[in-house]
C-alpha cells in the first residue's frame, strides 16, 4: 500500500471518530494550533530558508514572495487561527425543521464533508489556514503542498500533529505526503470512497488538471484574470489608487487586477496618470515598475508595450497590466464576460446607474463597486481565512470558509409512520 493509501485510510478513519467531536474540543485544538505555531516560529523560518534557497534557481522574485515566511508573516497566520476558534461552531446548527402533516419531523442538520484533500503550489501559508478551517468544521485534511515549499509545510504540520496530540486528539487529523511528484497528486484525485472532496488551489495548469482527471467531487477554484473598469464618471484620484493597490500590493496573487478597462471619455486624462503612477513614481521610488500592456487605442495616448490577443487573457502573477480603452459600460460588462476567469471584477464610478449596470451584467463570484479587487480573501470576508476561492456555481462560489466545508443531512423523526 502505498503512502498516500494509508494517509488516506488513517484519515478516514480519524474523520468517523472527529465529525462528532464538540465545538469547545475544536476550538481547544485551534488555540494550541496558533500558540505552538508562534512557539516554534524560528523553526519554521528556518525551514522556511531552506526552500527559499533551493527555489531561487526556479522561480522570480515575485512567486518567491508567495514562498517566503516572516515572523510577521507567522503572527499573521496564528492570528488567523484564532480568529477561526472565535467563529460560531458551523456544526450547531439546524438549517430547517420541516413537520410534516403525517406527523413526521424532518430536520436538516450541518455535518462536515469528511476527508478533504486540498492540492496547491508554494503558499506554506495555506497549510496552516486549510488545517484550521477543517479542524473548527470537524473535517480531516490531507495537505498535498508544493515541492517548492515542502520543508516550510512539512514543519508546520509537524507542529501541529504535536499540537493535536496535546489537546489528546488524533494526530492523522492532518496530514501531508511526503512524495510532491504527479504520483502523488494523481492517487489524491482518484482516492473514491477516501477523498469526500478535493480543492485545488493554485495556478491554471494545476486547476486544469484537477478538475479534468479527478474522480473524487472536486470544487474549482480559479485563476484570477480579475478587471478594474474605470468609468467615465471616475473621480480620478480614487481610480488610481485603486489601480495601484489592486495591481502592485501583492501581484502574486489571485486577486491582483490584471486588467484595467477605461472609458475613452477619461482616458486622455486618466492614462499619463496611470503611467506616472504605476512606471514613473515607482522607479523613482526603488519599486519595481508595472509593465503596461495597451491596446491600440491606448498606445495613441502614452508610450507602452503593444498588447497581444493573449494579454486580456493571462494571470500575470507579475508587475504587467493589460490596458483597454472601451466605449460604454456595457462594452466593459462584454470584455469582461469574454475574458474574465469569474473571480473578482470591478467598476470605479459615481454614477449610481452605471454601477448597478455593472453590478447586475457582471457575472463573477466576486464584484466590486469603488473597491479594490484585494479584498477577495477569506479573512477580509469575515471568514477568519480560507481554504480557496471557487469560481464554480455549484455548494461553493467566492472565498470558501467554514460554511464551505460543510454539507447536510436530513434527520426523519416519527412514530411509527409508513408510507
Amino acid at each position: 500500500m502505498s503512502e498516500v493509501r494509508e494517509m488516506l485510510v488513517a484519515a478516514k478513519t480519524a474523520a468517523r471518530k472527529f465529525m462528532n467531536t464538540s465545538g469547545e474540543k475544536r476550538n481547544e485544538a485551534l488555540f494550541a494550533i496558533a500558540e505552538a505555531l508562534e512557539d516554534q516560529a524560528e523553526a519554521i523560518l528556518a525551514a522556511n530558508d531552506l526552500d527559499i534557497e533551493a527555489a531561487k534557481e526556479k522561480i522570480g522574485e515575485v512567486m518567491i514572495d508567495r514562498l517566503r515566511l516572516t515572523k510577521e508573516r507567522i503572527a499573521g497566520i496564528a492570528k488567523g487561527v484564532r480568529e477561526v476558534a472565535a467563529l460560531p461552531d458551523p456544526l450547531a446548527r439546524n438549517l430547517q425543521t420541516i413537520v410534516r402533516p403525517n406527523g413526521l419531523k424532518i430536520e436538516k442538520i450541518a455535518v462536515p464533508l469528511g476527508v478533504v484533500a486540498i492540492i496547491y503550489e508554494s503558499r506554506p501559508n495555506v497549510t496552516a489556514d486549510a488545517a484550521a478551517l477543517c479542524i473548527k468544521s470537524g473535517n480531516v485534511c490531507v495537505l498535498r503542498g508544493g515541492s517548492n515549499a515542502y520543508r516550510t509545510s512539512a514543519k508546520i504540520v509537524g507542529i501541529m500533529k504535536v499540537a493535536l496530540v496535546k489537546v489528546g486528539l488524533d494526530e492523522n487529523l492532518v496530514n501531508m505526503p511526503t512524495d510532491t511528484s504527479r504520483q502523488s497528486a494523481t492517487e489524491l484525485m482518484t482516492a473514491v470512497g477516501l477523498v469526500d472532496v478535493l480543492i485545488p488551489r493554485g495556478g491554471a495548469g494545476l486547476i486544469r488538471s484537477c478538475v479534468e482527471n479527478a474522480k473524487v467531487p472536486c470544487i474549482e477554484t480559479g485563476t484570477g484574470i480579475c478587471h478594474l473598469y474605470i468609468d467615465e464618471s471616475a473621480e480620478l484620484d480614487t481610480a488610481l489608487n485603486l489601480v495601484e493597490n489592486a495591481k502592485t500590493s501583492r501581484p502574486s496573487v489571485c486577486n491582483a487586477e490584471e486588467v484595467c478597462l477605461v472609458h475613452r471619455s477619461i482616458a486622455n486624462a486618466y492614462l499619463p496618470a496611470l503611467k506616472a503612477r504605476l512606471v514613473e513614481n515607482r522607479i523613482a521610488d526603488g519599486k519595481p515598475p508595472v509593465e503596461l500592456r495597451l491596446c491600440e487605442r491606448a498606445q495613441k495616448i502614452v508610450d507602452g508595450v503593444a498588447a497581444t490577443e493573449t494579454d486580456f487573457d493571462t494571470e500575470f502573477l507579475d508587475y504587467i497590466l493589460a490596458v483597454k480603452i472601451v466605449d460604454s459600460v456595457q462594452e466593459a460588462i462584454e470584455h469582461i464576460a469574454a475574458h474574465s476567469t469569474g473571480h473578482s471584477d470591478g467598476i470605479v464610478t459615481r454614477s449610481e446607474e452605471n454601477a448597478r449596470a455593472f453590478v447586475a451584467g457582471v457575472d463573477s463570484a466576486a464584484v466590486y463597486v469603488n473597491a479594490s479587487t484585494r479584498f477577495t480573501d477569506g479573512g477580509e470576508f469575515g471568514k477568519g481565512c480560507e481554504i480557496g476561492i471557487s469560481t464554480q456555481k455549484m455548494h461553493a462560489r467566492g472565498p470558501m470558509g467554514l460554511e464551505e466545508l460543510t454539507t447536510y443531512k436530513y434527520v426523519v423523526y416519527g412514530d411509527g409512520q409508513i408510507r
